[in-house]
């Protein structure tokens, strides 16, 4: 079933030239230097501190590692995190690192 929703998604990305981050349900990122992280169609918070933010997305999660972090914007599918980042990790369904 999973792969019979895939070829549907890629037909309608190619016939209608939608975006593969909207139709995949694939989230955006946006780093700007290391100081700001900004990501579109994640699936909610998972873990908020001032050293690590982790976010659902559709495959596992996104983790984001640094020091004095303030959420600037939390919209139900958008965020924009501040301060000093060092680094981004994707990671599986059980929170380990995808290789």
């Amino acid at each position: 079933m999973k792969k019979w929703q895939q070829r549907i998604r890629s037909l309608l990305m190619e016939q209608f030239s939608l975006p593969s981050d909207v139709v995949m349900e694939m989230p955006r990122i946006t780093i700007i230097g290391h100081l700001h992280f900004y990501i579109e169609n994640h699936q909610g918070l998972a873990l908020y501190t001032n050293e690590e933010l982790r976010l659902k997305v559709a495959n596992g999660f996104v983790c984001i590692k640094g020091h004095s972090f303030v959420l600037k914007m939390m919209l139900p599918k958008e965020i924009m995190l501040e301060g000093t980042i060092s680094e981004v990790l994707f990671l599986n369904q059980e929170g380990e690192k995808k290789e």
